[in-house]
């Protein structure tokens, strides 16, 4: 299990990392510009490493993930991305922090409140109420009265976390067997 446990804590810091770089560029495809950022594609993994080590392992491992995940992704983020001089990178990285640990601690919660239920009711609720919470809470600190139209890029990330949780139950559903604990 601690293999594993250092397994999925990377992983999620490297999630956090890939999204606080990947939130800075628009989708330019389609008319995405003003909804979408690629951020959106690669942070609902988070709730799914969440997701798994609280159903396999419990609330409590799950929150030490999310912890040690926050320091990994947090840490080389403030390390390689942050520009001091730029406030939005700063903003970024403290809407970032603030949103993943308000909302990944929230999912833990969750989850475990309704871990009793049918195997998909838990993680389908705590991720879509994780992932509102993040996208709002990230959204509204990087962004607002910057010029930049937060709001909409809230919505359009929010719509495309959502789409990515439902496909992330295939996932969970396959990954329950293999990682019951030892």
């Amino acid at each position: 299990m601690k293999r594993l446990f250092l397994l999925l804590s990377f992983i999620m810091g490297a999630v956090v990392l890939a999204s606080n770089y990947l939130v800075q560029f628009p989708i330019y495809h389609y008319g995405l510009e003003e909804l979408l950022t690629y951020g959106a594609l690669s942070y609902p993994i988070a709730f799914l490493i969440t997701d798994l080590a609280n159903r396999s392992y419990g609330k409590i491992v799950a929150r030490k993930i999310v912890y040690i995940g926050f320091v990994i992704g947090i840490s080389f983020t403030l390390l390689f991305s942050i520009n001091l001089t730029d406030l939005i990178s700063v903003r970024i990285a403290f809407g970032s922090g603030t949103a993943f640990l308000v909302a990944q601690l929230l999912d833990v919660q969750i989850f475990d409140n309704l871990r009793k239920k049918k195997w998909y009711i838990a993680p389908l609720t705590s991720s879509i109420i994780g992932s509102t919470v993040d996208t709002f809470l990230f959204f509204s600190i990087s962004f607002y009265s910057t010029g930049i139209p937060w709001f909409t890029l809230s919505l359009g990330d929010l719509a495309v976390k959502i789409f990515i949780t439902l496909i992330m139950l295939i996932p969970f559903r396959l990954l329950l067997k293999t990682l019951k604990p030892i």
